[in-house]
């Protein structure tokens, strides 16, 4: 999903009434792992109906950047805002009413999809969105069917149940992200639920992970209070997920308080929302969309500025780790030969928050990482301008791997010309990743399995 923090209070705000039931399926399986299950109930404050159009995506960009308070028709991240009740109460006033319940008790496929035709003829869901929800759920139910899992079916229907009713809510209440965004973990839990919704597109069997030792001591590091900073490739929307959900059993630390530092599209696009909301985020415009639409370029420059403040905010706090794809967007395969690879690094990216971390105060470290995980939800063939793009997804084995830190002083002594020195330690970054990256190809495409690992990269499973 990505590209930088005090933590700012939101300036939109609602008031919801939710609860959240978490149902562990603790039967074993050897097809995936675990999955948990969730049901919920949620009301709040409904604005009225949103048109995407090209005015609609203009201000959802622009909330980046303006700093004007609000309290009508918005929702807020602050615990303080809402509160949770009981089902049972039935209590119901004018400032809850409004959020349609149609998928929250759906009990078939049928009653699913008649619900997105319901909320399109009440006008409460555009057509387009409406469109992009019938092709999710599809795409959505073929890839866990593909998993051969016993309660496929109900996996399918309650995972898809609460995005679309979360993606409801965010049509009828936009939510607006702020420069730095904290996971919003209550009263709804939006990290859960991006984590349920991603794992049973996992095939765990063929999933490995590279040098846990790494992981290791990267968690150690953030012990001490030092900052890390993860050089990596962009595969998919679900690569925080994807991390999370490999790191989730040995470095719980790293899989929940990763921040991300995310493009503009996963903030504004209204399907991929309501998984950024269970994220840590630095919002920032990727290079490749900055001219996009050529009269926002100097705001997405402002708010580019106003994110690497708060990102040194937060980077001298200490024991922060960091994810940043220096690409500036998801990898493509080669168009001649179909072949997957990391896209090339850009230098300036990776000296700026080399340069940003090393003037924070606490000592920083640079590692390199590579993820590979287009099989699950590849993005389009080539960059697209207009959100709102189709999500093919399937079942497939993934693969996360770390290298030790890169010392950018160690390498630039060997180098006398400052930017040779920074050139040489944006590629030598990028010669780990294309090396750990081959590696997790060998191991999975290439159905090598653990007998892949080398001497520099060690494969395990540590779900097993």
């Amino acid at each position: 999903m990505l590209i930088l923090s005090a933590s700012l209070p939101f300036v939109s705000v609602s008031l919801s009434r939710a609860r959240v039931s978490h149902l562990t399926n603790t039967s074993s399986s050897s097809e995936v792992s675990p999955i948990s299950y969730f049901s919920y109930r949620s009301r709040g404050f409904r604005s009225s109906s949103v048109v995407y159009s090209s005015k609609v995506k203009v201000k959802a960009m622009a909330e980046l950047v303006e700093d004007k308070e609000s309290t009508k028709n918005r929702r807020s991240s602050s615990k303080s805002d809402e509160k949770v009740i009981p089902l049972s109460s039935g209590e119901e006033n004018e400032a809850t009413i409004g959020h349609s319940l149609t998928f929250l008790d759906v009990r078939s496929e049928e009653e699913l999809l008649s619900g997105i035709r319901k909320e399109t003829e009440a006008g409460r869901l555009p057509s387009t969105v409406a469109a992009g929800l019938e092709e999710l759920y599809e795409n959505y139910r073929n890839a866990v069917l593909q998993s051969g899992h016993p309660r496929a079916h109900e996996i399918i229907l309650s995972n898809m149940a609460v995005a679309f009713d979360r993606i409801l809510l965010e049509v009828e209440d936009p939510f607006a992200f702020s420069p730095h965004h904290k996971a919003i973990r209550e009263p709804f839990d939006y990290y859960m639920f991006g984590q349920n919704y991603i794992r049973p597109l996992i095939d765990f069997r063929k999933s490995y992970v590279g040098n846990i030792s790494v992981f290791n001591d990267i968690e150690e590091k953030l012990h001490q209070g030092h900052n890390v900073i993860l050089i990596s490739n962009h595969q998919t929307e679900a690569d925080p997920a994807v991390i999370s959900l490999l790191l989730e059993t040995t470095n719980p630390r790293i899989a929940e308080n990763l921040t991300y530092v995310a493009g503009d599209r996963v903030v504004t696009d209204p399907l991929c929302k309501p998984f950024s909301m269970g994220r840590n985020l630095v919002c920032v415009y990727s290079k490749k969309h900055m001219n996009d639409i050529p009269e926002l370029a100097e705001m997405k420059r402002r708010a580019n500025t106003r994110s690497l403040k708060e990102m040194a905010l937060l980077l001298r706090g200490g024991s922060q780790i960091i994810w940043i794809a220096p690409s500036g967007g998801r990898d493509r395969p080669d168009p001649s030969t179909g072949e997957w690879f990391p896209a090339p690094f850009d230098t300036s990216s990776v000296d700026n928050i080399r340069r940003l971390a090393h003037h924070s105060g606490p000592p920083e470290h640079i590692y390199p990482l590579a993820l590979m995980c287009h099989d699950i939800m590849p993005p389009p063939p080539q960059v697209e301008k207009e959100i709102g793009e189709r999500r093919v997804i399937s079942y497939h084995g993934v693969g996360l791997s770390a290298a030790p830190e890169l010392s950018f002083d160690e390498l630039a002594a060997n180098h006398e010309n400052p930017e040779e020195a920074k050139s040489a330690f944006s590629q030598a970054l990028y010669s780990s990743v294309t090396e750990q990256y081959n590696l997790l190809k060998a191991a999975i495409h290439g159905k090598q399995g653990l007998k892949a690992s080398n001497s520099t990269v060690c494969l395990s499973q540590p779900w097993q």
